[in-house]
């Protein structure tokens, strides 16, 4: 027979695992347990539920734009990875084609050279001609003046009178220099600017815009200041005006009442 006089150190009952209830809902076999998401349902997030489409996109494009921001930075530090095509020769014929290069080089310069020096010459001969054509004008009058010169009996009869010396014509190689031809490539190269002229008028804009500013704030700054005074002004001979009081210590009504029409017919 058993003993009976054994008591139970704890009352609550712990069944084996076949006898354990679980809920529906609970996951089996160490599986997490799945969420219910409609069939429609286009995104994974709503307004409701946090907006994780949203925050998706972003990152998204956030991701692009620094990928867009490591090539662009790439690029300006190693400007060799820009170029497209690179000349490559093979090291036997290598000297063969720089040599090709160089004489092709020197044959254009030359035939600029050329090109200008024989600009130069069609502008000296223009000169000369130019020069010779005046001269001989010049000898036509002289021939005019002499074959009239007889008819006028007080030029003659008067020695005083002096023929004014005639400029000396310009050398042609003067004019040659003053007009030297400057080929288009020249002129648009003289009249880029450089880094430091853009650099100095970028500085005088910023410095015109910078000065600009601080007028339009000292101005801005002495209008306030005006107004508030302005403003004070006013405030203190209102309440002035409201703190009268009469004899017996009793506020003025009569000139709250003015007071108040006052405002009534500025408005």
């Amino acid at each position: 027979m058993a003993p009976t006089d054994e008591k139970k150190t704890s009352k609550k009952f712990t069944a084996k695992d076949g006898n354990v209830r679980r809920s529906r809902n609970a996951p089996q076999d160490g599986q997490k347990k799945r969420k219910w998401v409609q069939q429609h349902k286009a995104f994974e997030g709503s307004v409701k539920e946090g907006q994780g489409f949203a925050f998706k996109r972003k990152e998204k494009v956030k991701h692009q734009y620094n990928k867009l921001l490591r090539k662009e930075k790439r690029n300006t530090r190693n400007p060799e990875s820009r170029q497209v095509y690179v000349e490559e020769y093979p090291e036997h014929l290598k000297h063969l084609y720089l040599a090709e290069a160089e004489k092709l080089k020197k044959e254009a310069w030359t035939n600029r050279v050329n090109r200008t020096k024989q600009r130069m010459r069609w502008q000296t001969c223009d000169a000369a001609v130019e020069q010779e054509a005046a001269a001989e004008a010049q000898q036509t009058k002289a021939a005019e003046e002499e074959v009239t010169g007889g008819s006028e009996p007080a030029d003659s009869l008067s020695g005083s009178h002096e023929p004014e010396p005639e400029p000396e014509p310009e050398p042609a190689e003067a004019k040659a220099k003053e007009s030297l031809p400057i080929s288009n490539r020249m002129k648009k190269k003289m009249e880029k600017k450089t880094s430091f002229q853009k650099t100095k008028e970028e500085f005088e804009r910023i410095k015109e815009k910078r000065r600009e500013k601080k007028e339009e704030y000292l101005k801005n700054q002495q209008q306030r200041e005006k107004a508030i005074q302005k403003y004070k002004q006013k405030k203190t001979e209102t309440f002035q005006m409201l703190s009268k009081k009469t004899k017996k210590g009793q506020p003025n009504l009569n000139l709250q009442m003015e007071y108040l029409l006052q405002k009534i017919q500025k408005n």
